[in-house]
């Protein structure tokens, strides 16, 4: 292996089955016709334009619909078949995915896959040993095994992934030292996808910065530089990191892991990625580079090197730069105690000044904390962590085997009373140099993430970075902050936000009852965020997800927003699915959610379809269990079995779980403007709006269009029920395009209605997919032509229908109010 260069520049390292290079410094990175993706760059000589139109360069395309003699469903595509030789090429407009032709695209898929975050050779027992030599190469799946992995999501009709990598995958074996079998094996899964279909958005996954703290993301030498000793970490309570090791099943593990963010391992990591030259500037590393630079030089070197092996391909839609980004000390109002509304308090949570005394080497009594009600947690005791006096930082490390924030002046040890001392509670809320206010997005994120997109889009190969989207999102469990403006905003971006619901991830546990508690979190009255039922769970949910993105449209203007993560953990309930093969309260949870998506109008992608997935250990990460896809229950029913790789083979759907919620209708590519849809899981039936503008794009640049109608339909601002239709490009076809699954149909009659004379349709099981063209408007005066179309089937699905409190209790309420009446006429009459 070819040693690493000592700067910390563009020079970096291939290893692997590729012939290894040392690449010369100072210069965009290059790599020789040896390696399996592109070996050159384009270098813009002038600064990239921020404000190109968000179509990109990618042209107009006619689609054959537009043609008056075309007769309907005869081009050979599929409704959900992203591909550039279908689509023209995807890119945003306004808050719509369009494709060349101008029709919206409705993208929905997976997140591909959980299991990234494991080396394929991970060793719990050993762990952290070997950081330098793992591999991801197989991550998600083997390449043998790709054809009937992508060909299921083709045909349960979720062809958008959300391919997951990690910094550690491609860089683990040291700064500057590239993995190139994981990225020549990244660049051949990535080009299968669009003979299925699918297209990706390349996203950098992370979670509690790293495995070595307790997550997922970043290789070990990270923590390393910055002084950490990963053996120690754990027993100082600088991270827990029994999950990342095949725990997190036991209810006393059950949930802990999101506490790591508030740990000393990871809050001190992502405060020096972020702010180190603010708060940490006196930690310099590999020849006296300040931390922040080493950090984030590295960060974007990784992230180059990825782009310039898989950018260039057209299933590449876009990148996503880190995922549920964490500002870690940063804001922190006072040392001594972190936020109970926004920051996890489950298990032990020191606060960040007993982390610093417990890094540093000093037994610390810390408050724990168990689950309750009606609060989510309560503190019940103290608990006496590092007993033994294990220091967190290496001796031969960069900070001496101090702690680093005792160097930086915020606390120190008194030896006469034989106890720390805070000497600056509120250090990381102002510039200490200055004593300016700091904030996290403004001071660092933003400036951060315009040079993460404009090293990307320079790395494009044949200059086609400005095609490209770039997906964003904020800290976990935030709306959009207000600051988010225009001059903030990427180009092409695309706003990526996550949503779960809280209280079922916390307790995992979900029935009848279901409560808002992002309402409550914002200071509703609880009493008005309680539901019931499985209306109720879709009410809930529908009520938080709009939310979310009316705050995304109110902060950005009018950009596409996109669900990046929801799930399901299969688990829930105790497990009891798994000893009944009941999957009723997963069924009904993913309908809500997914109902939820589709009364917001936007597109999602499911966390997560896991092939490792099995019974026993979940995910294989802190104790997870989201995947309603096991390799191991196909394997155990289709022994022996070839899956033919067809859409209408119904082989795939072995090892599948509560498909019948997952795999449903949807309006993939409509010839006009999404307006409304709805789906019964209990009936299969489902109608659909949309708007077919008549009069061509507006003048004016699209933005200001549609922000002025906004402005004149809602002024209580955006609203997902009343998308712009003033601007939208010019529409060049008629033909819209319905996913309608096999599973559906299959033994039963399509019944289409509400459609218009002179509109055609046909449905083809094999593609299922249900083409659609309206006849023509013969009425000029009308500018808006609005589509309908309602599909039913005989026989129904034949599910029970979804209930709430009234269908629950209008029974027995009812005999309660007859007899409480019946008492006041008594007594009435009594007294008469």
């Amino acid at each position: 292996m070819a040693e690493s260069s000592p700067t910390i520049d563009s020079s970096f390292v291939l290893i692997g089955t590729e012939q290894s290079q040392v690449l010369p410094p100072s210069r965009p990175p290059t790599v020789t016709s040896d390696a399996t993706f592109p070996s050159s760059i384009s270098t813009p000589t002038s600064p990239i334009d921020s404000n190109v139109s968000s179509l990109g360069t990618l042209e107009p395309v006619h689609h054959p619909s537009a043609d008056p003699a075309y007769i309907v469903g005869s081009t050979p595509s599929y409704a959900h078949d992203w591909s550039q030789d279908t689509t023209g090429g995807i890119r945003t407009h306004g808050r719509h995915f369009v494709d060349a032709h101008g029709r919206v695209c409705n993208l929905r898929g997976v997140n591909l896959s959980g299991n990234c975050k494991t080396p394929i050779n991970g060793d719990h027992s050993t762990f952290p040993e070997g950081a330098e030599t793992v591999t991801f190469v197989g991550r998600p799946f083997p390449l043998d095994e790709a054809p009937q992995h992508l060909a299921r999501l083709r045909r349960w009709g979720l062809t958008f992934v959300r391919f997951l990598i990690t910094w550690e995958a491609v860089e683990h074996a040291g700064p500057g030292v590239y993995d190139a079998s994981y990225l020549s094996y990244l660049r051949v899964i990535l080009s299968l996808l669009p003979q299925y279909g699918l297209v990706a958005v390349v996203a950098l996954h992370q979670d509690v910065w790293s495995r070595y703290a307790g997550g997922s993301g970043a290789p070990a030498w990270t923590l390393e530089h910055v002084g950490f000793d990963l053996h120690a970490l754990e027993e100082c309570g600088a991270a827990w990191l029994r999950g990342v090791c095949g725990g997190g099943h036991t209810e006393a593990e059950r949930g802990l892991w999101p506490c790591g963010y508030q740990k000393l391992a990871a809050s001190t990591m992502a405060t020096c990625f972020w702010g180190g030259d603010t708060f940490a500037p006196k930690l310099r590393v590999r020849d006296g580079v300040p931390i922040q630079r080493f950090l984030q030089d590295a960060f974007l070197d990784m992230w180059e090197v990825v782009v310039r092996a898989v950018g260039d391909l057209d299933s590449v839609l876009g990148f996503e730069m880190m995922n549920e980004p964490h500002r870690g000390y940063i804001d922190l109002p006072s040392l001594y105690e972190f936020d109970y509304n926004t920051d996890l308090h489950l298990g032990d949570i020191p606060s960040a000044f007993q982390s610093f005394l417990l890094g540093a080497g000093h037994p610390t009594n810390v408050n724990h904390w168990t689950r309750s009600f009606p609060m989510p947690t309560k503190h019940t005791d103290q608990k006496l962590l590092n007993p033994q006096g294990r220091k967190a930082w290496r001796q031969d490390g960069p900070t001496g085997g101090l702690d680093l924030w005792e160097v930086h002046g915020v606390w120190e040890w008194d030896s006469t009373k034989n106890s720390g001392v805070v000497l600056r509670e509120s250090y990381f809320v102002n510039d200490p140099a200055t004593g300016r206010k700091i904030d996290w997005y403004t001071d660092f994120y933003y400036p951060f993430l315009k040079r993460w997109t404009e090293r990307v889009r320079r790395a494009v190969a044949n200059g086609r970075g400005h095609e490209k989207l770039f997906f964003t999102e904020p800290i976990p469990n935030e709306f959009c902050p207000p600051s988010w403006t225009q001059e903030h905003q990427p180009p092409n971006m695309v706003f990526a936000p996550h949503w779960y619901d809280l209280r079922v991830l916390f307790e995992k546990a979900h029935g009848e009852f279901s409560v808002n508690v992002q309402a409550i979190s914002r200071g509703v009255n609880p009493l008005k965020t309680f539901h019931w039922g499985h209306k109720g769970a879709r009410d809930n949910f529908s009520a938080q997800i709009r939310s979310l993105v009316e705050a995304g449209y109110r902060s950005l203007g009018e950009r596409p927003v996109l669900i990046g993560e929801c799930g399901v953990p299969m688990d829930m309930n105790r497990r009891a699915a798994f000893k009944t093969d009941d999957w009723t309260w997963q069924r009904r949870m993913m309908d809500a959610i997914i109902t939820a998506l589709e009364r917001a109008n936007v597109g999602f992608t499911l966390w997560n379809y896991n092939p490792d997935n099995d019974d026993t250990r979940g995910d294989n990460w802190n104790g997870e269990n989201f995947s309603w896809f096991s390799n191991s229950r196909a394997t155990l029913r289709a022994s022996g079995l070839a899956l033919p790789l067809s859409q209408d083979a119904k082989e795939l759907d072995l090892g599948g779980r509560i498909l019948d919620a997952v795999v449903r209708p949807y309006a993939a590519k409509t010839a006009g403007v999404p307006l409304k849809f709805e789906y019964e899981m209990a009936t299969g039936a489902f109608a659909y709006s949309w708007a077919v503008p008549l009069s061509g794009p507006s003048s004016g640049s699209s933005e200001e269009n549609t922000t002025d109608w906004q402005q004149q339909q809602h002024a209580g601002g955006p609203n997902v029920h009343t998308p712009p239709l003033a601007g939208h490009p010019q529409l060049l076809a008629r033909e819209t395009e319905i996913f309608v699954p096999a599973q559906l149909t299959q033994g039963r009659r399509l019944i289409v209605e509400g459609l218009r004379e002179g509109d055609t349709y046909t449905y083809d099981a094999a593609r299922q997919t249900l083409f659609i063209l309206p006849g023509a408007q013969t009425d000029e005066s009308v500018q808006v032509n609005v589509q309908k179309v309602r599909v039913r089937f005989d026989p129904p699905v034949g599910k029970e229908l979804p209930n709430d409190f009234w269908g629950d209790f209008a029974v027995p309420v009812g005999a309660v109010l007859v007899v409480l009446l019946a008492f006041v006429a008594y007594f009435f009459v009594e007294r008469v």
